[in-house]
């Protein structure tokens, strides 16, 4: 592959091993007019960019972990874990934040294996597009992926559709506007959804529903609601066709062992037990675990990532998915113990509930704490685009029973089948802003901890509300004038003036 040299960083595609269930390939610099000579040598580069997201420097821990921070309901357990962390959780970051400075580069070096791709894809001329169009529909999808991301986070941002081929061109790269940046993924998204086909043979690839969920996001975030609500309808209209239904059993969602065979998620992010240096490194584990716990024999946590005690409070007992979601106890020295006393084993840890999704069940693990876990991360669930379709159908015709219902098969589940009748079914005709309340936090909770939240209090401005005295994490220096963005990276702005200036209060 050419070397792609932009904001200052070489971007070549490095040499990675495939996620567990995509083909593992080395691949090194492949040139797209030398040894990508067929569709299946797009493939290849399009699993070198998700190679780079399965990795420390992205998913592992620098992307996965300040966005799940900056939520209302997780904070940091360990005071003495680095400094970085904490910013990103107090609202005390600066634009020399080492997740901030880590990530930004591994974001554009995954959109850099798209671009590649598709310019590769594009150059192969003797191929029919039913043949070549599936698998750079792909390209384009895991572009608008990574960029939906980088908007959310960092509003103006360069947006990048072709390789960049030397040092000047990179010197002249400029912001986008964040109404361009979304236009671009939305036209990616539209072209996925034409091109990918219903199914794949691995959820780590994306579909036709896939896309269209994506679509819905992108315009629930927009306020766009009629057009989230149709394309969140499409992908619901059409689940028999998809292969989608929600899991019987919301533990089998985090459960290794169980999710190969679940029909739940349009996308999800593959780990398989081992890595290769930062590639494959999951953190979730380590960063949620317990210190000093013996459960699951993967040698305790790192107490980093701990949902705030005011989430166990405030989350009705009743709800199958608090027992799914949380671990209330642990065990030390052979003894199941509670969590008041986690502190008593090591100080470390808080007297809280913490995450249990990512420490449970997370399968074999070639290193300490978890940090190679066979966990699949669900990019998105079919839980969500439901989510989606009611809160956007209640924007456009409020007070309808088909809302109502899309709420309904979420919550049937939450009851645990065990003959609960929590939490109840809603009726039709609640009213607009009520029905608007309660599907953010139905949002919450069957979201809870997967790295949705913070887009939500972003795009309903809900900062001053939830990290307000009477919120579940109460945030003094939260500003919301500033810290709906991140900051741009110190160096990226040293090294472009382009780039220039940096977002307000920063």
């Amino acid at each position: 592959m050419k070397n792609l040299k932009t904001l200052g960083i070489l971007l070549a595609v490095s040499v990675f091993v495939g996620c567990s269930d995509l083909e593992e390939v080395p691949v090194g610099r492949l040139s797209p007019d030398g040894l990508v000579q067929s569709p299946a040598d797009v493939q290849t580069l399009i699993n070198g960019a998700i190679g780079n997201m399965a990795t420390e420097r992205y998913w592992g821990r620098k992307l996965s972990l300040p966005i799940m921070l900056r939520s209302d309901m997780v904070s940091i357990g360990d005071v003495g874990t680095p400094g970085r962390r904490q910013e990103v959780d107090n609202f005390s970051m600066g634009s020399d934040n080492g997740m901030v400075i880590t990530l930004w580069p591994r974001a554009y070096q995954v959109i850099a294996g798209t671009n590649e791709a598709i310019a590769a894809a594009e150059a192969l001329t003797d191929f029919p597009p039913n043949q070549l169009d599936p698998v750079k529909a792909q390209a384009h999808f895991f572009r608008a992926y990574t960029y939906y991301h980088l908007v959310r986070l960092f509003g103006e941002i360069p947006y990048l559709d072709a390789p960049v081929v030397n040092v000047e061109e990179a010197s002249q790269i400029a912001k986008s506007s964040v109404s361009e940046v979304y236009d671009n993924i939305i036209a990616d998204l539209e072209f996925a959804k034409a091109s990918l086909p219903d199914t794949q043979p691995v959820t780590a690839l994306p579909t036709k529903a896939t896309a269209a969920g994506f679509l819905a996001s992108v315009h629930l975030t927009l306020g766009n609601f009629q057009a989230a609500y149709d394309e969140a309808k499409f992908v619901i209209d059409n689940e028999g066709t998809f292969n989608l239904g929600l899991a019987a059993d919301f533990q089998d969602l985090f459960d290794h062992s169980a999710q190969t065979g679940l029909n739940e998620f349009l996308l999800t992010l593959d780990f398989n037990g081992f890595s290769v240096g930062d590639t494959g490194r999951d953190y979730m584990p380590a960063l949620t675990g317990i210190r000093a716990n013996e459960r699951g024999n993967i040698g305790g946590g790192w107490s980093v990532a701990v949902p705030t005690i005011e989430v166990y409070n405030t989350w009705d007992g009743r709800d199958y998915r608090k027992q799914v979601s949380l671990d209330t106890t642990g065990i030390f020295d052979g003894v199941v113990e509670p969590f008041t006393r986690f502190p008593d084993f090591d100080s470390r840890n808080i007297p809280s509930a913490y995450i249990a999704k990512y420490t449970r069940a997370i399968g074999p693990t070639g290193t300490g704490n978890g940090r190679a876990s066979s966990l699949n991360y669900g990019l998105m669930r079919y839980a969500e685009v439901l989510l989606i379709a009611a809160e956007a159908l209640n924007e456009v015709s409020p007070g309808s029973a088909e809302a109502a219902g899309y709420v309904n098969r979420v919550r049937a589940r939450a009851r645990g089948g065990n003959g609960s009748d929590f939490p109840a079914d809603v009726q039709a005709g609640v009213s607009q802003a009520d029905f608007r309340d309660l599907v953010l936090e139905e949002r919450k909770w069957e979201l809870a901890f997967e790295f949705k939240r913070w887009y939500d209090i972003k795009r309903r401005q809900l900062g001053p509300e939830v990290f307000g005295p009477n919120g579940l994490e109460p945030q003094a220096n939260f500003d919301p004038s500033r810290d709906y963005l991140f900051p741009l990276p110190f160096d990226e702005l040293d090294r472009n003036p382009n780039l220039a200036p940096n977002n307000p209060g920063y």
